[in-house]
């Protein structure tokens, strides 16, 4: 059997240590192994076969030109090390997955903006923080996203506070909830790129969410191999998971 790919993921230093556990299970579950990665410890992208960029604290404006908002929770040292992780990943062709806070920072790295605050903007959209599934989503028809989960209305957690605003660079809108925050994003060609703003690693018990975990790992396998990312995702995922 061959080894199972290498996924390095980023923390916080508040909730790494209780966060790592179940990102590390899903990624077990989709045939990957993790290894834990934050500012301060070692990041060698060439001993890994993909990136996931997690949840935590939010983005510093002054990585995008934004004004800072006095209930922002902020961490530096994390914001360089993930906008220098995600900038190399991509251009090496490793493939990456942002969870929440990592889905922001992807269209950061790529040159987007965020909203400070989302829901102030977006006030139709349901305020809801809690890490069970009671958000609900639409996933954009002729995405990757929705090959790999089917574009059924998901019911997902929310646990943040700011949303992708303009987008970067070849970065397009997977889904919205009902009031048009964007919820996830992708890019349409190889490296694979994939950021939702929930948390599927609390969602481990429900199959589309494993799904998401499964791409990223199914990706990785295929750089290995140098094989084309996008195509071994449409492959593997060519019967959508179902709830």
């Amino acid at each position: 059997m061959s080894r199972r790919p290498r996924i390095a993921v980023t923390t916080s230093r508040q909730s790494g240590w209780r966060i790592f556990p179940l990102v590390a299970l899903n990624l077990w579950l989709a045939g990957g192994r993790a290894v834990r990665w934050g500012a301060g410890r070692p990041a060698d992208l060439g001993a890994v076969d993909g990136l996931i960029i997690g949840g935590g604290d939010d983005i510093s404006p002054d990585l995008y030109g934004g004004q800072i908002v006095t209930s922002a929770r902020l961490d530096p040292a994390r914001d360089a090390l993930e906008r220098g992780l995600v900038e190399a990943a991509l251009a090496c062709g490793i493939p990456v997955l942002g969870i929440c806070r990592g889905a922001q920072m992807i269209n950061v790295a790529l040159g987007g903006t965020l909203h400070q605050d989302a829901y102030g903007t977006y006030t139709a959209s349901d305020r809801i923080w809690t890490i069970l599934p009671k958000k609900r989503v639409r996933v954009c028809k002729g995405t990757r996203l929705a090959e790999v989960t089917g574009t059924e209305p998901m019911r997902v957690n929310a646990l943040h506070s700011q949303a992708v605003d303009r987008l970067g660079t070849d970065v397009i809108v997977a889904a919205r909830d009902r009031g048009g925050m964007v919820q996830a994003i992708e890019r349409a060609h190889d490296p694979f790129a994939l950021g939702v703003q929930w948390h599927p690693e609390h969602l481990f018990y429900a199959r589309r969410q494993r799904a998401i975990f499964a791409a990223l790992v199914t990706a990785a396998r295929a750089r290995r191999y140098n094989r084309g990312q996008l195509a071994a995702v449409d492959a593997e995922m060519a019967e959508p998971a179902r709830p």
